[in-house]
């Protein structure tokens, strides 16, 4: 692959990030209540890039980070703190534990007065642009700091980023294998903050599933033919900030860009909560979770099942 000449400076930023783990861990660290040894912990990316949608970037390298590792790439949703959100979701557990490396964006007041993604905003989901482009940005130059393998990088966010998720495996399929949202919106939804309140209240737009999925398909590369990335959907019924009936959107706007009719669903009951598949032939492509009493916020045991789902829960 022939990288630019900005993402060159941009590895070679992190590269020196990187080596200053212990010293920054010391200072600029910005959750020392995290987990840390050596090299390893939560450190700051530094410039990665042109960073179009001014994001902070970043990354938990585990102690025990293994070799052509995944790379899991966590979005807050509104008015969180990146570290904390990988805390508390129990990512950060699972990163030390497989050794797996984590990239955290995070989002500043100065972008969004409530520091959420501007999921709904076109100048920022766009190939190339925007916030888009600066997470695209972070995860070139994570990849080659970390050694990680590029065809196992992931991205799973909540709320805001949650929708931002989607749109970036819109916006990335050659880079994104697949995802995970968590009271997310579907792709295109909304293209303003006044039509954003209003499908974060009421679901939709209401689409023929082909136009859903033409949705996806013009977020992503020109003439784009290959693999469309998996996406694991999960939605508390109980949810009062983002209306529930936005993950059936997704799951349906999602299966069907991989080619799935949307009525052919294997559905379980799991824990109380049900699970719904899209499959291609053995494989789900696409799932969405439905849980009775979860209200806004992110499922307890879901990294578990997401990372499983992924094919990377051993990894």
């Amino acid at each position: 692959m022939k990288w630019s000449r900005e993402l060159r400076i941009a590895r070679r930023s992190v590269r020196t990030a990187l080596k200053a783990a212990s010293a920054i861990a010391a200072s600029s660290i910005r959750s020392p209540d995290l987990p840390r040894a050596g090299g390893s912990g939560l450190i700051e990316g530094g410039q990665f890039g042109s960073n179009p949608g001014r994001l902070a970037m970043l990354l938990h390298v585990p102690a025990g980070l293994k070799q052509r590792a995944p790379l899991i790439v966590l979005l807050h949703g509104c008015g969180q703190v990146a570290a904390t959100f990988a805390r508390e979701t129990g990512w950060l557990t699972f990163a030390d534990q497989f050794g797996v490396p984590l990239l955290l964006p995070e989002q500043a007041e100065e972008n969004n007065r409530g520091r959420c993604f501007n999921w709904f905003r076109p100048m920022h989901t766009g190939r190339g642009s925007g916030e888009a482009l600066s997470i695209r940005q972070m995860v070139a130059a994570a990849i080659e700091a970390v050694g990680s393998d590029p065809a196992k990088v992931f991205v799973a966010g909540l709320s805001a980023g949650g929708a931002m998720t989607a749109a970036l495996l819109a916006a990335y399929p050659d880079v994104f294998a697949g995802g995970a949202t968590v009271a997310g919106l579907a792709v295109g939804s909304a293209s303003s903050i006044s039509e954003a309140l209003h499908r974060m209240s009421e679901a939709g737009p209401r689409r023929l599933p082909s136009e859903g999925a033409d949705q996806i398909r013009s977020a992503g590369p020109v003439g784009y033919s290959g693999p469309w990335p998996r996406l694991s959907i999960w939605h508390g019924e109980a949810d009062r900030v983002v209306d529930p009936d936005n993950a059936q959107l997704l799951a349906q706007q999602w299966s069907e860009v991989h080619g799935i009719d949307p009525t052919s669903v294997e559905t379980i009951s799991l824990l109380g909560m049900q699970r719904h598949r899209w499959l291609v032939g053995d494989s789900a492509v696409v799932e969405r979770w439905s849980i009775p009493d979860l209200a806004h916020d992110w499922p307890p045991g879901a990294v578990a099942a997401i990372a499983s789902f992924w094919g990377i829960a051993g990894d």
